[in-house]
């Protein structure tokens, strides 16, 4: 199993983003000397829910400040992009970062978003999988071009191309049976998320994804899964963090289905309906407690889907920069080799 350290970069103490961003390289020059092998960075809009508009701009960044460990998009939100656009940019970013990037897409899922972009959110679907066909032509190299509903293209060759051959590993987010035949039909690697959600998800999400092999077997063999971590020295010292992970899917939650309730760029983490209390929050909805607790925890994730990447979301609400690097050290020096 390989190991990413992802970073939402969200604040709820509104905190300016000089230092957000300063602590997102610090995040990563961290996991990389603990020997992660991915760091990844969220794409969100016009909250504090998450600072990072652009993840490739972060990933150039980090990369700078790096020299091995690679870096990732989770996610690029396709809708919001022109799609030759994003396809020039992710390019020019594989080069700039010595061909260590990652990326994954999806369609985005905050109506709120969509919103103030101006676009409809039915649509995000249809826009997605038009991005994907131009955005994977693009970057495979030869000349090409695209006649579609939202995009008309005429005879097109991208220049720089991407410095990984034929470009860099691709990831959907999926979830449902359809989205993971969409990353199947175009060869692409699936991540899915567990963050909040209790191990049935799981189970149905690995049963789509191989079902979805079965239907195009030469997809990639590649299923990721994102799940909130938190590792600490006593069990309950990670009982007083479920708070933190509690807080970010409430933000989740309600701009999910259109209930945020955002003033000013704070959006409040309001209660939604059957939310999980605490205590199950840290039995069956995050990998959290003392090393062997986490240790058992994702060793039955594991025995439910043959998980090839696991992305750890460390950072939760008002979590302290001192809580989550000590949970990484923790995971990495303790948890990983068990997996490895």
């Amino acid at each position: 199993m390989k190991f990413a350290a992802f970073a939402l970069a969200g604040s709820s103490a509104l905190e300016d983003p000089s230092v957000i961003y300063k602590r997102m390289v610090e995040f990563a020059q961290e996991a990389e000397l603990l020997g992660y092998d991915s760091v990844w960075f969220a794409e969100h809009h016009f909250s504090n829910y998450g600072y990072i508009p652009n993840p490739l701009l972060m990933a150039t960044r980090v990369a700078a400040e790096t020299s091995k460990i690679r870096v990732g998009t989770a996610v690029l939100v396709l809708p919001f992009w022109d799609p030759l656009r994003v396809a020039e940019d992710i390019a020019m970013t594989d080069q700039l970062t010595d061909g260590r990037l990652e990326i994954g897409v999806a369609r985005g899922y905050q109506p709120f978003e969509f919103r103030r972009f101006g676009l409809d959110q039915n649509e995000a679907r249809e826009r997605t999988n038009e991005s994907l066909a131009i955005i994977t032509k693009a970057l495979s190299g030869g000349t090409f071009e695209y006649h579609g509903k939202f995009h008309d293209i005429p005879e097109t060759t991208l220049y720089p191309k991407p410095r990984q051959k034929p470009y860099p590993p691709i990831w959907l987010a999926a979830s449902t049976q359809e989205s993971f035949d969409i990353s199947a039909r175009y060869g692409l690697r699936a991540l899915t998320t567990q963050s909040g959600r209790p191990i049935s998800i799981l189970n149905e999400s690995w049963k789509n994804f191989r079902r979805s092999r079965e239907n195009y077997p030469e997809s990639p063999d590649e299923f990721g899964v994102q799940a909130q971590v938190i590792v600490a020295s006593s069990e309950e010292q990670a009982r007083d963090q479920m708070e933190h992970f509690l807080y970010q899917s409430r933000q989740a939650t309600n701009l999910r289905h259109g209930r945020e309730h955002v003033v000013s760029g704070v959006s409040e983490p309001l209660p939604y309906e059957n939310e999980p209390d605490l205590q199950e929050m840290f039995d069956n909805r995050t990998l959290s407690g003392t090393p062997p607790n986490v240790i058992e925890k994702l060793d039955r994730y594991q025995k439910t889907a043959d998980i090839s990447t696991l992305s750890a979301v460390l950072h939760g609400g008002g979590m302290s920069p001192q809580t989550v690097m000590e949970s990484m050290r923790l995971f990495a020096n303790e948890v990983i080799p068990a997996f490895r």
